[in-house]
């Protein structure tokens, strides 16, 4: 079985190769509901804080910065970067996320911020 972590917009269409999907956004995803999300956790408080959230505002310019800030939040949440890293050690694991930008959201934070940590 292979072992992945992944990302994916969560208004994609859930696919069986995605394995255990879980929502990295603070806020349900407006317009989904959770039959058509098919999200398995929600991991709400791994999400960047409310304050960061909108100070970022997704825009491009303060990606450097916001990821910084984000990467110190993540310092405080060891118990479910805990959870998301014996998940993958299950199976696939998707981290899906509502922003538009695929480039630029906490999803690729996080992504990055768990294969750098053992």
């Amino acid at each position: 079985m292979e072992h992945e972590l992944r990302i994916k917009r969560v208004y994609e269409a859930p696919e069986a190769n995605d394995g255990r999907r879980i929502l990295v956004d603070r806020l349900w995803p407006r317009g989904l509901t959770k039959e058509k999300a098919k999200v398995d956790l929600w991991l709400k408080d791994i999400a960047p804080s409310t304050e960061l959230r909108k100070w970022f505002g997704h825009d491009p310019e303060k990606w450097r910065s916001f990821r910084e800030r984000y990467q110190t939040e993540l310092e405080h949440h060891a118990d479910q970067l805990g959870l998301i890293k014996s998940e993958v050690k299950e199976g696939t694991v998707t981290l899906v996320y509502g922003a538009r930008d695929q480039l630029h959201n906490e999803a690729v934070v996080l992504k990055q911020f768990l294969e750098r940590k053992p």
